[in-house]
């Protein structure tokens, strides 16, 4: 595209045209050459979510360190700008030459979100490039995604060439090396990318009769290993990172100090799928936000991980860079966190540059729950810990909890109001000379979506109605106006339960939404329950048979023939240790036998041998 025209004719029309500009500080502009290999990283979603991703970041910046690939950024444009390309039949194009995305070799799209794929469709189209794989010819681009949700890829099966399985530093220059050699024969290509661990290529395999996915030459039984890296210590960490001329979601340098999580809880996909846990030292850390904070001029650090309060070092950490940039009034944030692993005097320390409220994440309303879920934190816990929050002058807290969690009950429901009573009762208990004069106590509720490679990915999302039902006793129990409550749609969680334990029948429903329109569902302003609905009949499929039909444990499901590093048996142990609501502990301070510690060769797994 003429970037004259863009900036004249069509941005001037359009709701923030500078996210459609590029050039921003830190991005990348390279000269091409026959030899270079082109890639987009496509972010199905608007441009102020995308570039508060940090994979995103890493991967840009660790493409366009090669000295042969160029890496672009695509992102879903919003709907204005979608009508201004239709109306004008211009191809979507990538921010850093407005291209088209037909000129590049690869488009490579990041799954984050199930509610995001009808994006990828939408952005396949503008780009003019056939939705489904099987039409691709071989000067199309080649189209790959990975991402949390391609632990499950076989909804997209239909419309993706290549899916990466794991973290992606290492097997992305594989892959790219793999393309490289097989330049002009997409099928040569696609057989030898999937010899490489970590990838996965859905044409070449087809279901058997009893369900299990095989190799359509072989016969043989498909194993897709995930691919993670064994040296956090050497991961590769971008030291210039893009500064947006806009706000984003998150306008901070984002520092991630530990891959994985060792706690277990049972419904969460991200502590089993990115086992093992690895930290990196504070050295490694500490270096890492020195070199982004002098290439950007940020003034917030926040310290990324799935439990950052389990940092081993946390505490050093959080003191060493206040230490370092509180004269130059550059934060430090956490997200939500344990509340076992929270130190008040930790907080303290953040708070010298920054006041905020605390964000805590009890999960459940009573003990019982809490222990069916593996949360190992008890009600003592948190009044402790809110007790001394109150006393050191806070007065908002956020508490996030879940809904539709396997054997709730109404006691698990209101129990939840009644813990919120009792957090609210410590502030009361604190003198007032010493209390803050506001205090603001915020519960929120998500619906519970059952996620592959979990302990509860065999069991049935509950209804919709019961879940609105759940909100409103919740609501109804809350008696303080100190209290505010909100709750999660529970439409979206049940589109997004079907799509998270999908197959490939659904491929063609998500091809009728597309055809209908379905765009941006992850925002309610745009999600229309009445046309997914539409697009499923026209399909013949029940959505209720994948979101809310508890799965045989004998039954082969769709995602089985994924290898995450935690094994089928370690899930159905957990599920039975969940209805007997007994606790797991951390696997820092015990093996569990999850099957991450045999999972490869060559790398310490917590403790002092080698697996």
């Amino acid at each position: 595209m003429d970037k004259e025209q863009l900036e004249r004719k069509i941005l001037p029309l359009v709701k923030k045209p500078v996210t459609y500009q590029g050039n921003e500080i830190g991005s990348v502009h390279k000269e091409l050459t026959a030899d270079t290999i082109r890639f987009a990283f496509a972010f199905p979603d608007v441009y102020e979510v995308g570039m508060s991703h940090l994979g995103l970041k890493i991967l840009y910046a660790l493409l366009n360190d090669q000295k042969d690939i160029a890496c672009e950024r695509v992102f879903a444009p919003w709907p204005d700008m979608e009508e201004q390309l239709r109306t004008r039949n211009l191809p979507l194009f990538a921010l850093e030459s407005a291209d088209p995305l037909m000129d590049f070799d690869m488009v490579g799209f990041t799954l984050q979100y199930e509610m995001s794929f009808t994006n990828i469709l939408n952005m396949l189209d503008l780009a003019g490039i056939p939705l489904r794989s099987e039409e691709r010819k071989e000067d199309t681009p080649i189209i790959l995604a990975g991402g949390p949700c391609a632990c499950n890829p076989e909804p997209l099966a239909d419309f993706i060439d290549l899916f990466v399985i794991g973290e992606g530093e290492e097997v992305i220059l594989d892959l790219l090396k793999c393309y490289r050699q097989n330049l002009g024969d997409r099928q040569c290509f696609f057989k030898a990318a999937a010899q490489i661990q970590g990838i996965y290529v859905p044409s070449l395999c087809t279901r058997a009769e009893d369900g299990r996915l095989i190799w359509k030459e072989s016969g043989e039984p498909v194993h897709i290993k995930k691919r993670f890296i064994k040296d956090i210590e050497k991961v590769y960490f971008p030291e210039q990172v893009i500064v947006p001329f806009t706000e984003t979601i998150h306008d901070r340098v984002t520092a991630e100090i530990f891959r994985g999580c060792g706690r277990g809880c049972r419904f969460c996909q991200a502590g089993m799928i990115y086992r093992p846990v690895r930290e990196k030292s504070l050295d490694c850390i500490e270096s890492n936000i020195q070199k982004i904070l002098e290439n950007t001029g940020y003034e917030e650090i926040a310290l990324s991980s799935l439990s950052s309060g389990d940092y081993t070092q946390i505490e050093a950490l959080i003191h060493d860079l206040v230490e370092r940039y509180q004269e130059k009034r550059i934060g430090v944030s956490l997200p939500s966190l344990r509340i076992d692993s929270l130190s008040i005097d930790m907080l303290e320390e953040i708070q010298k540059i920054r006041k905020s409220g605390i964000t805590l994440a009890p999960e459940a309303g009573t003990q019982r729950m809490r222990d069916v879920i593996n949360k190992g934190v008890t009600e003592e816990d948190l009044m402790g810990t809110v007790s001394n929050a109150f006393q050191k002058g806070w007065g908002h807290i956020k508490l996030y909890f879940m809904m539709g969690l396997p054997t709730e009950t109404t006691e698990d429901i209101t129990g939840i109001a009644d813990l919120a009573e009792k957090v609210l009762e410590q502030y009361y208990a604190v003198d007032k000379d010493q209390r803050n004069k506001a205090v603001k106590i915020v519960l929120s509720s998500s619906c519970f979506v059952p996620k592959p490679h979990t302990p509860f990915q065999w069991m049935g999302q509950e209804p919709q109605g019961a879940f609105r039902e759940k909100q409103q006793l919740l609501k109804g129990a809350i008696k303080s106006r100190k209290i505010q409550y909100n709750w999660h749609d529970a439409a979206t969680s049940y589109y997004e339960a079907i799509f998270a334990r999908g197959d490939r029948k659904l491929g063609q429903v998500l091809y009728n939404a597309y055809q209908l329109g379905c765009k941006f569902d992850g925002w309610h302003e745009y999600f229309s329950e009445e046309k997914w609905q539409q697009a499923f009949a026209q399909a013949g499929i029940d959505g209720d048979d994948y979101a809310l039909r508890t799965r045989d444990f004998g039954e082969v499901l769709p995602w089985d023939f994924i290898d995450m590093g935690v094994t089928k048996e370690f899930l159905g142990r957990e599920w039975d240790k969940a209805m007997a609501e007994s606790l797991t502990t951390d696997c820092r301070s015990g093996c569990g036998g999850c099957g991450i510690q045999s999972f490869e060769k060559g790398w310490q797994c917590h403790g002092n041998h080698e697996i």
